[in-house]
């Protein structure tokens, strides 16, 4: 992917047509209902196959088959467990999980696709990148709003928005914060970055919308190339960028919302 500077910036998808035959099969594979019900089911504990082709009604034959798929998604992993005790004893069996951070890791992937603009003749992948999407948010799994870092040492690093008002900046090694989670904290490399103690932007959710507010940074705080007031809120929009300063040692994010 790759950002184009222009009085709008948007996320533009790779024309290699192995890159976007791979996204086609990647959201082809987590298309299927059957298989966001069995990442959901095996989301907190290693179950094997019987247990899991019960679960969602289908035979032994078919749930290995939609395993295998989500396997090849490294969305879910197979380790060596123990299955039920019989009278022949207990015997080993492959028992199947999420990988850490599943779920929320494939919202985020989502989130980064939705704001894409797919090349001529690919209409179906924003097509199933909606259609996975609406199924995670009927199912309750949706993670929300997320912010990425695009470049510098935290490049590809993701932070989901969960509190209504989360302040931005780098960090402070002599006043670590209490809850990480509540704030969007940049390694002391983004050097342009005020610190996080003095925040050098603050993110607000309101009912219309997610804003965002420069809070008097030395270095300004940009929404799509556009230098914002001081103190003064800006609404966000999916996919755009976030600039904390600029030039070298400033911090760039890609804002997808959770629409």
């Amino acid at each position: 992917m790759c950002l184009s500077v222009a009085e709008k910036k948007t996320v533009s998808i790779s024309s290699d047509p192995v890159f976007l035959e791979e996204l086609s099969e990647y959201l082809e594979v987590l298309s299927n209902p059957l298989r966001l019900k069995i990442l959901k089911f095996i989301e907190r504990e290693p179950r094997e196959i019987t247990a899991i082709a019960e679960h969602v009604g289908m035979t032994y034959q078919n749930t290995k088959k939609h395993l295998d798929r989500l396997v090849s998604t490294c969305l879910v992993q197979r380790a060596a467990g123990f299955g039920r005790e019989t009278d022949r004893g207990i015997a080993p069996v492959w028992k199947y999980s999420l990988a850490e951070g599943g779920l929320e890791n494939l919202t985020r992937t989502l989130g980064i696709f939705s704001s894409i603009a797919t090349p001529l003749g690919y209409n179906d992948i924003r097509e199933r990148i909606q259609t996975v999407r609406s199924a995670l948010n009927e199912s309750g799994d949706h993670a929300g709003p997320v912010l990425y870092v695009i470049g510098g040492v935290a490049d590809g690093k993701s932070f989901i928005l969960k509190k209504d008002r989360i302040p931005m900046g780098r960090e402070d090694p002599h006043h670590p914060p209490a809850n990480d989670e509540s704030m969007v904290i940049l390694p002391d490399e983004y050097r342009a970055v005020t610190r996080i103690t003095k925040p050098h932007a603050v993110l607000i959710r309101t009912v219309e919308s997610w804003q965002i507010e420069d809070n008097a940074s030395t270095g300004g705080t940009f929404v799509n190339s556009r230098r914002l007031d001081p103190l003064k809120r800006t609404p966000l929009a999916n996919g755009d960028v976030i600039d904390l300063s600029v030039g070298e040692n400033s911090a760039r994010f890609l804002f997808i919302s959770d629409e």
